[in-house]
């Protein structure tokens, strides 16, 4: 934040975080009240306060090294041959899986081919081998489409019902309807490779965000760079998945994505795991936003 370029100095209010003693509520509290401004946010477009407010997560499966009769889908790393000339835009993910491009890339394979386009679109994952050893994969790249919702292919040819449009509905549907699986994720053409990171960081901690440090789970947010800078403290007001229960708390504005786009926007990091799936899949709701800058 200090070396960033902007209208606005941050060295200050960052030298005077490092005096404030985290185990302190009293004291965090008064730093931000002391240290900053809050600003509402606004969409553009509308000038209006009230945004929609995401959910994602980091996701588990288990996986091998190789391909075995229980594991046939795999992820994929960043073709070796677009590392010298890549295609832009490249193949969609219906002409990548049809043709010979990705062979020799496979990092790693998975059971559940919905699974892992979830984990394409959450953008990292951890696999766990049957010998207990658990791999983290980071976000490499993708194929330069844009992203298409598998929940709104499946609502506009009335397969499921706006309520059943979650992560879980979708799920569901593709038990239901096996043999049309591809057929539902070939609707996306964006396709998104990935690649293994280092194993001796914590298993504790969450994957790297935009801002190149580990997101932690329920004070973590995407949101559209356009908008606010990456890094800065966001106080926002939502409701927890499918309810009226309120969230409100201070987060940090630490990663971004292509499908958040405008000013009152943000993806909520849940953390890793089933649990954080569980809300993250559920996760659609009205929200404010506030950008807390520097006075």
């Amino acid at each position: 934040m200090v070396k960033r370029n902007s209208t606005r100095s941050w060295s200050g209010v960052c030298d005077r975080a490092k005096t404030v003693s985290g185990s302190n509520p009293q004291a965090v509290r008064r730093y931000f009240e002391d240290a900053f401004q809050a600003y509402s946010i606004r969409s553009n477009s509308t000038s209006s306060e009230t945004g929609l407010v995401t959910g994602y997560y980091e996701p588990i499966m288990n996986g091998s090294r190789v391909r075995t009769s229980r594991y046939t889908v795999p992820l994929y790393g960043y073709p070796a041959a677009w590392k010298r000339n890549k295609p832009n835009p490249g193949p969609s993910r219906a002409e990548l899986m049809e043709s010979n491009v990705l062979r020799g890339s496979e990092l790693v394979w998975v059971e559940d081919p919905v699974a892992a386009a979830f984990m394409q679109i959450q953008g990292s994952g951890k696999i766990q081998l049957d010998d207990g050893t658990v791999l983290r994969f980071g976000f490499a790249g993708t194929n330069e489409q844009p992203f298409k919702s598998f929940a709104q292919w499946l609502l506009n040819k009335g397969e499921i019902t706006r309520s059943q449009a979650t992560m879980q509905g979708i799920q569901s549907w593709a038990k239901r309807n096996p043999r049309r699986v591809e057929e539902m994720l070939n609707a996306n053409p964006r396709f998104v490779f990935f690649k293994e990171l280092p194993s001796n960081v914590s298993p504790d901690l969450g994957p790297i965000g935009a801002l190149g440090v580990p997101l932690t789970a329920e004070r973590s947010i995407a949101v559209d760079l356009k908008a606010m800078p990456l890094g800065a403290p966001v106080f926002i007001a939502t409701t927890r998945p499918l309810s009226k229960q309120s969230l409100r708390r201070l987060v940090m504005a630490q990663d971004t994505g292509t499908a958040i786009v405008g000013g009152v926007r943000a993806d909520y990091y849940w953390g890793t795991g089933d649990a954080a799936g569980e809300l993250a899949g559920r996760m659609k709701q009205d929200g404010q936003m506030w950008l807390l800058l520097p006075k």
